[in-house]
């Protein structure tokens, strides 16, 4: 969403982003999920981002998997939940979101993205990601994330 655009909200108002948790399942390990950092404060977030024109939700959060974190994949259409935080904005006023999340199986990780210098991104269990995380709704989310759960279909289903 374009500075100008966000000018044009009341805080009151919540916004729409679009989330992915990208994941893999190896044999080895199990499924993992992947965390970037914020980049104002440092904290672990999953990627996420405003509405593209042009592109539906799973779209844009596939768009901002790649921007954010470098992962190229396959989103699933269905999403694995919603939940709520406060966005603060460069004026320090918080703006009120609501995050539709959807996974996105991960195909490969790039190593050179467009965000690579200002993130930093690791790999966790589902549970651990939950307890990384700040947001109430998305540790839920995350501590229940089944790949084979998920959109009803086994986890090479994407």
């Amino acid at each position: 969403m374009k500075k100008h655009e966000m000018d044009e909200v009341h805080a009151e108002e919540a916004m729409t982003q679009y989330g992915s948790i990208c994941f893999r399942v190896r044999k080895k390990d199990g499924c993992k999920v992947l965390l970037i950092t914020s980049r104002d404060t440092g904290r672990w977030v999953i990627p996420k981002g405003w509405p593209m024109k042009g592109k539906s939700g799973p779209e844009a959060a596939l768009q901002e998997a790649y921007e954010e974190a470098g992962v190229e994949g396959r989103v699933r259409a269905e999403s694995s939940g919603l939940y709520s935080y406060d966005k603060i904005l460069d004026d320090g006023t918080p703006q009120p979101c609501v995050v539709t999340v959807y996974p996105v199986k991960v195909v490969h990780l790039h190593g050179k993205y467009p965000e690579r210098d200002q993130r930093r991104r690791r790999w966790f269990s589902p549970k651990k990601a939950a307890k990384k995380v700040n947001e109430p709704e998305l540790q839920e989310i995350l501590a229940s994330f089944d790949p084979d759960l998920q959109a009803g279909g086994k986890s090479g289903a994407a």
